[in-house]
């Protein structure tokens, strides 16, 4: 496992690129090697990228400051992972200030797409410069920044939902199951896709009867929302394998596997609340070995044709790859 500030000494298997390569790198690279075919084509469907603040500023309302990377640094990542295309999105971090995620975006050209933020203050000529740039969608109720009002929350998704419409795009969310739950009958009725994020922010040690899973499952069965199996680490605090993350992630993939999403969230900032943290501080990523997270897929779709779908299909359907 990977300390917070350590990188690769050395070639973990083909496609790991080596430590002089990069130079120094902040951002966590896989200390393991993945043990299974990764079908060609295959997308990380949730990273950010965060560029240097003095060329990409932080919001002054952010309540976090991450550190920075570079583009080599993902295209490392996704070179160990066999991993060819990427979705990156915007963090809270930045507001609705999509410039860092449209240069990561450039770097990695037609592999590359993203998931913007927005507000009622960005104009439609945004919409229409960020979707030929190849944003395909924004994020809303992201997080701590979301609202926890349940009737705020489903003014929010429907407001984005009537103006998202006019432009193609997805709606995509980070947020908790009590939430899910209170707007499901508008995810089931929206225009447009709806992308759930981390497992809609399942708790593992929980399990499947937890409130609002149901919920969750119900609306993957019916093709009303894909969700992303993502950021096991979030969910669960038994790393590095997360074996309660498993029955999550089985029943979302035996519901429907034409709507789930894979994505690794790197470069995994630590933006937890800590007694004594400052919003400024910079807060240092977690050391996330993403090729054995990679590998806990084929635990939770053994079949390769599902993963197949999970990797390759689904997000070239729904991005436009």
């Amino acid at each position: 496992m990977l300390t917070r500030r350590n990188f690769l000494t050395g070639a973990i298997a083909a496609g790991v690129l080596l430590r002089g390569e990069l130079g120094e790198a902040n951002a966590p690279q896989p200390s393991t090697a993945v043990h299974f075919e990764v079908p060609p084509h295959a997308c990380d469907c949730h990273t950010h990228y965060y560029g240097d603040p003095k060329e990409f500023p932080l919001s002054p309302q952010r309540a976090d400051t991450p550190e920075g990377t570079r583009p080599e640094e993902m295209t490392a990542l996704h070179r160990a992972l066999h991993i060819e295309r990427v979705v990156i999105v915007t963090p809270t971090a930045y507001g609705a200030d999509n410039s860092a995620t449209l240069y990561g975006m450039k770097a990695r050209g037609s592999a590359a797409r993203g998931i913007a933020v927005v507000n009622d203050k960005t104009p439609d000529s945004d919409f229409d410069s960020l979707s030929r740039a190849g944003v395909r969608g924004a994020r809303i109720l992201a997080g701590a920044s979301g609202p926890s009002d349940p009737s705020a929350a489903r003014a929010m998704y429907q407001a984005a939902v009537d103006r998202f419409k006019r432009h193609n795009w997805i709606v995509e969310m980070s947020t908790n199951l009590a939430l899910i739950s209170n707007i499901k009958d508008l995810i089931r009725s929206a225009t447009v896709p709806t992308v759930i994020d981390h497992f809609g922010g399942a708790k593992a040690a929980l399990g499947v009867q937890q409130p609002g899973f149901a919920d969750l499952v119900d609306l993957v069965r019916s093709g009303s929302a894909y969700v992303k199996i993502s950021a096991a680490y979030r969910s669960s605090t038994m790393g590095p394998d997360y074996p309660d993350i498993l029955p999550l992630a089985k029943a979302l993939i035996e519901a429907n596997p034409d709507r789930i999403l894979w994505g690794s969230d790197w470069p995994h900032p630590d933006s937890g609340p800590l007694p004594g943290r400052k919003p400024t501080d910079i807060m240092p990523m977690f050391p996330i070995d993403d090729g054995r997270l990679l590998n806990q897929l084929p635990l939770w779709a053994p079949d390769p044709a599902i993963r197949k779908k999970i990797l390759v299909d689904n997000p070239a359907r729904l991005f436009g790859f």
